[in-house]
């Protein structure tokens, strides 16, 4: 038990700090540059952070459907959809680091009150696959990394715009 508790201490602490990354990353950065896009269709820093509180959110319930045993499927999200619906690229950056940060804590609180038993539990994603606790924290980690790719190429799309 004692190497699952450390590894799930892990779990958490990554899960704890996934935001500082992108606080880093964006730091400096004005309105303008936060919600600048370089087409259309593509998003804005602002809108990747929107999404991510999204995300946040779905992995919250995610989270809570599987310890209750629910039957139901996971849910899933149309991402792109959302970030357009709800106009991600009009919202204040301060408030949704907030949110992602709040939620964050929220849910730690939880993970950490967790037996090992309860970190194996499972639930069905929308893919139809099974998955349990354990692995959809490591996800959304590796999720906000990914997003923090994403961030960093926005950046230097724009840095390359500006020197033209």
């Amino acid at each position: 038990m004692g190497n699952t508790t450390v590894k799930t201490e892990s779990i958490i602490s990554a899960y704890v700090h996934a935001y500082e990354e992108i606080e880093q990353e964006i730091a400096g950065l004005t309105e303008q540059q936060l919600r600048w896009k370089s087409s259309p269709s593509s998003w804005s820093v602002t809108e990747v952070l929107g999404h991510l509180v999204d995300h946040s959110i779905v992995v919250s319930f995610r989270i809570r459907e599987i310890l209750a045993g629910s039957p139901a499927t996971l849910p899933g999200f149309n991402q792109d959809a959302w970030v357009a619906g709800q106009k991600a690229n009009e919202e204040q950056i301060s408030q949704l680091l907030t949110i992602a940060n709040g939620l964050v804590q929220y849910n730690s609180g939880l993970l950490e009150r967790l037996s090992d038993e309860e970190w194996e539990k499972t639930g069905i994603n929308f893919k139809g696959e099974t998955v349990s606790l354990a692995a959809i924290i490591p996800a959304f980690v590796a999720h906000v990394q990914n997003h923090l790719d994403q961030i960093g190429r926005i950046k230097q799309e724009l840095v390359e715009k500006q020197a033209k």
